[in-house]
């Protein structure tokens, strides 16, 4: 075994650098998984790649193996597909997906991983993350047959859920989002597309992922009188202002948080994360989920990427990291 493996490391806000990594021998029900791809959410890892993830919420917002504190150093991620190459007899050999960060290679229990079917293919599985996230929303939101939705923000998270709702019988459903170009991602997903001054109004639920307040106050807007906005956005450290004057009370408006890693007792009780985990890899049996992976690169040019995913300079749901054999 090869017990140097190269990992993706946020040096300071704003500058990340490749780092060598020791590798511990896998002990008895661990595994040793060469990674074939990652990816990188825009909206949470930029957000990380910035620095603003705020002190109050440095626990929240760990993810299951990063090492290092915010703000930096720091080695973030969650999104990893690789190949068992030691470990249980059951899974050597098998594509798994796991909730780790951007490295060559890596040690974890078996516990950790999830056999990707042999339907998905390697690349799409990089979004059962995000896909689960947003497999938990719906399960928050509880939507009925024919309801009329908006999902407000076509990220990442945004376009998940469209792309899952789109799939609700009688449901009408429009993703919006202020940039033009999102047109051909929902065209992809089956679903109709607006301008924020363009969207249908009298929705009985709008998920809202956009990350801005103005898309915020736009989905309270879109509702029919009792409608629901379920806030799937995180802002980080910004202040938000809401519109709470007007209608908000007369028409009996309510907003919903839903939190990506629990799931209300009193709606799904039973349903562990490694369901949901496991329903999200099978729903990714959809090829439209492709137009969710909107860029690629290598993993020797993340140091330079990254800043361009933060800027905006490169427009992106989810970047794919590609690795190399001899990693």
């Amino acid at each position: 075994m090869n017990h140097i493996a190269r990992a993706f490391w946020l040096s300071r806000p704003g500058l990340g650098e490749i780092r060598d990594a020791q590798l511990p021998e896998p002990a008895e029900g661990e595994v040793l998984v060469r990674s074939l791809f990652s990816g990188v959410s825009r909206g949470t890892e930029t957000l990380v790649f910035r620095g603003g993830v705020p002190e109050s919420q440095h626990a929240a917002m760990r993810a299951p193996y990063q090492e290092g504190e915010f703000p930096a150093p720091v080695k973030y991620g969650y999104l990893n597909v690789g190949v068992v190459e030691e470990g249980p007899e059951e899974l050597v050999g098998r594509t798994v997906f796991c909730l780790y960060p951007h490295q060559t290679r890596y040690v974890v229990p078996a516990s950790a991983v999830t056999v990707v079917p042999d339907t998905i293919p390697a690349e799409r599985a990089i979004l059962a993350g995000t896909v689960e996230t947003a497999v938990n929303a719906l399960w928050d939101a509880a939507p009925l047959v024919g309801d009329r939705i908006a999902v407000v923000g076509g990220g990442m998270v945004g376009c998940s859920v469209a792309a899952l709702l789109a799939r609700f019988p009688g449901v009408r459903i429009q993703l919006v989002d202020a940039d033009p170009g999102r047109a051909k991602v929902a065209q992809a997903l089956g679903v109709d597309f607006a301008l924020p001054e363009d969207a249908l109004g009298e929705r009985d639920l709008v998920v809202h992922a956009s990350a801005t307040e103005q898309g915020l106050a736009r989905s309270l807007e879109l509702l029919t009188a009792e409608g629901t906005v379920l806030e799937l956005s995180w802002y980080g450290d910004r202040k938000v202002s809401l519109p709470l004057g007007e209608a908000f009370h007369s028409r009996r408006l309510v907003i919903r948080s839903s939190q990506v890693g629990t799931v209300s007792p009193a709606r799904r009780s039973s349903r562990t994360y490694a369901d949901r985990l496991a329903l999200a890899l099978d729903l990714l049996a959809d090829p439209a989920l492709d137009a969710l992976v909107t860029g690629e690169c290598a993993f020797d040019e993340l140091p330079d990427v990254m800043p361009r995913l933060a800027s905006g300079e490169i427009p992106a749901l989810c970047h794919r990291v590609r690795y190399a054999d001899t990693d």
